[in-house]
Order: structure tokens, then sequence, then C-alpha cells
């Protein structure tokens, strides 16, 4: 029984130090990653739901995927990645360890016959006159030996960057840290969003979850404002934000300007700016109705999605309206509504009535000329409000990780022993990698070797 429970134990050991673990594992996690790429994250659209089937988003839903990097099936995921890496260091560290701290000094016969580096030279001294010259001319071209005396022969071992051999198990323990700040961000952080409009404050914003949260101070937007392309696509759009708190300004987090991948974090709290549109809640719109045949113009105030009958039973509606028509209708720039107008006894037309091209609004030929005058709505930001408390573990470990990765791939361990005998000297060389530059190196240092007078 027992030694069914060892070979249990001893398999299960096996399989979480196993190299194909890993790539399944790394494999695994970069498929499914590409399922959060794809798919969105958190609250979904209402365009989205409406663009899948009932059943698709059912099964979506209840695999996790609109949250994949909580669902348990990836937190699985990661824990096991984390038992196979610390399996591995566990397994292989000691080994490596002992190698770094117990080189091997005496080089034995079958390693210098197989040694592909390696050079002699002959002297007519005595053993112990090599011997010091050697162990100097060491010292001055590659590193310090140390000196073994075996079968009446001087073994001279000197090495660089021993150490580097660790590397890899940096980038093991990078990938903790990493994991470690991705869970206190997960626990301890949190997600949300929350829409200011000019001129007001909020104190508090909307999780992923729809629970509203508060910030513990005021945030206050004095101005947005956003430039657009000629092709109508925004160019960019900024946020004037304003930190207050028990109503006053604080200090140093007044007016800061918040624009895309420039942030502003306050007390742990970062507002990124994610998006901006017009607020239409109790804005009025002005539009202007002038009869083609002469006569006064009439200047209605209207808001969106209301309908006006005018005198002779024309019915206009106004549909949407926007500060900059640009995006909308390209060649043009500045304030505009969309308008539906529907004639007695005709069908509705719908049209862009313009604010600074009244040309353009006489050229349509109706009965009927509609203008946009303007508007008492204001712009709202939206900002992204977020909260991580991991993220300094995170970046720690991505710093562990990039000295663990130069350290592995570009730095080797060096080795050189020389062996003394009477009237010989047989140098030998090895690295860990990259062999052909240890090779020119070693080239170089023989040069030398062979001429020293002994």
């Amino acid at each position: 029984m027992a030694t069914t429970d060892k070979n249990f134990v001893t398999s299960v050991w096996d399989m979480f130090c196993s190299l194909k673990l890993t790539l399944f594992l790394l494999i695994s996690l970069a498929l499914t990653s590409i399922i959060g790429t794809i798919l969105p994250q958190g609250a979904l659209p209402p365009e989205y739901v409406a663009s899948i089937s009932t059943t698709k988003l059912q099964i979506y839903s209840k695999l996790g995927f609109f949250d994949m990097y909580h669902s348990w099936w990836f937190i699985t995921l990661l824990y096991v990645f984390s038992l196979n890496l610390i399996s591995c260091s566990i397994k292989r560290l000691p080994h490596v360890f002992k190698f770094i701290s117990q080189p091997t000094l005496i080089l034995g016969e079958g390693v210098r016959n197989s040694s592909s580096l390696k050079k002699e030279l002959v002297f007519s001294g005595s053993i112990d006159h090599a011997k010091e010259r050697l162990v100097a001319f060491l010292g001055k071209e590659f590193s310090t030996p140390v000196i073994t005396e075996h079968n009446g022969e001087y073994h001279l071992f000197a090495q660089k960057a021993a150490w580097c051999r660790l590397g890899v198990y940096v980038v093991h323990f990078s990938i903790l840290v990493i994991f470690v700040g991705a869970i206190i961000g997960s626990l301890a952080g949190y997600k949300g969003f929350v829409n200011i409009v000019e001129g007001t404050s909020v104190n508090a914003f909307q999780r992923q979850n729809g629970q509203q949260m508060p910030l513990g101070f005021e945030v206050f937007c004095e101005n947005f404002n956003v430039e657009f392309y000629s092709t109508g696509a925004p160019k960019e759009f900024r946020s004037i934000l304003t930190v207050q708190e028990n109503g006053k300004p604080v200090p140093g987090f007044s007016k800061i300007k918040v624009i895309v991948n420039e942030p502003m974090t306050y007390k742990g709290i970062t507002f990124y700016q994610s998006s901006y549109g017009q607020a239409s809640e109790g804005s009025e719109h002005f539009i202007s109705v002038t009869p083609r045949n002469g006569g006064a113009a009439e200047k209605l105030s209207v808001r969106e999605g209301a309908a006006v009958t005018l005198k002779d039973g024309t019915v206009f509606k106004l549909l949407e309206a926007t500060q900059e028509v640009r995006q909308f209708a390209p060649g043009f720039s500045g304030p505009a509504a969309r308008i539906e107008v529907t004639s007695k006894g005709s069908t509705p037309r719908t049209f862009i009535a313009f604010k600074n091209f009244p040309e353009v609004n006489a050229q349509r030929g109706d009965a009927l000329i509609f203008g946009y005058e303007g508007s008492t709505a204001k712009q709202y930001t939206g900002l992204q409000v977020a909260k991580d408390p991991g993220v300094w573990v995170v970046w720690l470990g991505c710093a562990l990780m990039v000295i663990g990765i130069s350290v592995a791939f570009f730095m080797s361990h060096k080795r050189i022993w020389v062996v003394v005998t009477k009237g010989h000297a047989r140098m030998y060389g090895n690295a860990s990698k990259n062999q052909a530059a240890f090779q020119m190196q070693f080239e170089d240092i023989s040069e030398k070797f062979q001429e020293i007078k002994i």
C-alpha cells in the first residue's frame, strides 16, 4: 500500500514538474485570452446583445466569457501554472545552486578529451613557478582562479557570471509576483465609469456590476473640448477636471487636463478619458422656420425626440442634435440637427439643418426653410474609473522579468581550467550559452597563453 501511495505521489509530482504541462498551460492561456479580446467584457452594450442569439448569450454567460479574467476556469489555469512554476523551480533549483556553489574544480580525463576548446603550453621551468605565472595570467585576463592540487597536478579553475544560471528562476519568480499583484488588484481593486456634464461635479461612480460606489471626494468638470479630423473622426477629446474636498479645490489637482493615455490619479483612484457626448436631459434646442415666399422667421424651442405642429399643418420632429456635425456630414462643421419633416398630405422626409451653412438649408427648395440656431445643451465627459492597489506589485514583477530575461538570454556562465603538470600546461574552456562568442574570447586568451615565458 505504501508503495502504491508513493508511486501516486511521485506521479503527481512529476506531472507538476513536467515541461509538457508548462507548454500546455501557456498555449491554453494564450488561446483563452483571445476570447477576452474578441468578446466584450463587463457590462454588455445593448447593440451587442441584440446582435447574437439568446442561446449563445446564455452559453457565453454560463462559461464566464463576458468576465473571462475572473472566471473560475481561467483562475484555475493561473493557479495550476503557478504550481507548475513552483514545482519546476523546487525540483531544479537545488541542483543549479549546487552547480554554482560547488563548481567542478578538478577536470577529469573524459572531459579533457571531449572538450572542443583547449590549448597546450610547453615549458621548461619548475611546475611551482609555472603555477604562479598561470595564476597571475588568469587573474589578469579572465578571473582569479581557485587552485587545487590533485595527483601531482595543479588544477586552476576560474569562472565568470556563474549566477546567471539563476536568471530563468528570476523569470519564474517574476511571473508569480505578477500573479500576486493581479490577485491583489482583483480582490481589493475595482473598475467602473462615470459621466460628468460640463459645469457639474460627481462624488460617486457606477461599477461594472451596476452598483453605485462613493469616491470619497468630488470631481468637477470645468470644461470639455473635442477636435476632429477633416473626415469627421475624433482627433482628440480632453477634459479639464478639478478635485474637490469639502467644497474646496484640492491643491495640485485643480484644472487638470485629462486626455486619452494621460489619466489623472488621486488617492489611488485613476480617471481615464474614454468617451464623450452631448447631455440631452433638460436641454432646449432652437429651430428657425422661414417661409420661402417671404415673411418673418419663427424661432421655436424643442427638445430631442419632440414633435411640433406648425400653423400650416406641417409637423417636424427633432431626431438628434450635435455641436459638431463633421462626424455625421464630412465637409461641414459646427452645430446641426437632424430633422424629420412631414408636410400635410406627404410622406416624412429627414434632413440635416445647419447653423453655419444657411445657404445649404435654403437649397432644399421646400416651402419652409429650417435652420438650427443652437441649444442650451452641454457636453459630458465619460471617464473610466479604476483602482488597482496591486499595480505596483505587477510593475515590480515586470521589472524582475526584464532583469531575469536579460540575464537568462544575454549572459552566460564562462569557465576556464588550466591543468599544470611537469613540462605542460593545458587550458580548457566552456560556456553555458553563446559558444561562438566565448570561442572568440577563448582564442584571444589562448594566443596570450601560448606566449607566456616560463
